[in-house]
């Protein structure tokens, strides 16, 4: 049995905030990986996406969540993180994989100022490029999609410890 639930997702479907609440129901750790990111670097997200540009992020991201040593831990990952095959592999092979899937529209009623927030965002692309593009990442990976249309916080946990309990978890 995998001993720790990763969350992935576009920023914005409430990754932090559903894995907070979800280690404390299973009395679990919590680790997001954008905080292990900024701990590493000493730096912000955004200003490693100015300073390093995003193929420099990405190397960072994919290193630190590649190297992350857990053990009844809910993670949530940066929505990039599927761009990393080396971390990708390894957090499949010590979790289970929750894909937070929330309709591009909703997205977009969710978020603010991406800058601020650390996307990375490649020059000239959308929002909509992005979700395209990710989506199909995302489906990859996970070993469970919870689709978050028309559900509040509390809704998508149970729906979360719902489908964990139904894949064995």
């Amino acid at each position: 049995m995998k001993s720790n639930v990763v969350l992935i997702g576009m920023p914005g479907v409430g990754k932090s905030t559903v894995g907070v609440i979800l280690a404390k129901e299973l009395g679990y750790q919590f680790l997001d990986s954008d905080l292990l990111i900024q701990k590493q670097e000493k730096r912000l997200l955004r200003e490693i996406l100015e300073q390093d540009g995003v193929d420099g992020f990405l190397r960072i991201e994919n290193q630190v969540n590649a190297d992350i040593q857990a053990e009844r831990s809910v993670i949530a990952t940066g929505g990039s993180v599927v761009y990393g095959t080396e971390a990708m592999q390894h957090l499949k092979e010590i979790s289970t994989v929750v894909y937070l899937k929330l309709p591009y529209h909703d997205l977009t009623q969710r978020l603010g100022n991406l800058h601020n927030r650390g996307v990375v965002l490649r020059e000239g692309q959308t929002l909509k490029d992005l979700y395209l593009e990710r989506s199909v990442l995302y489906e990859k990976y996970a070993d469970i999609i919870v689709d978050e249309s028309g559900k509040d916080i509390e809704e998508t946990l149970s729906q979360v410890e719902n489908e964990l309990k139904r894949n064995a978890f």
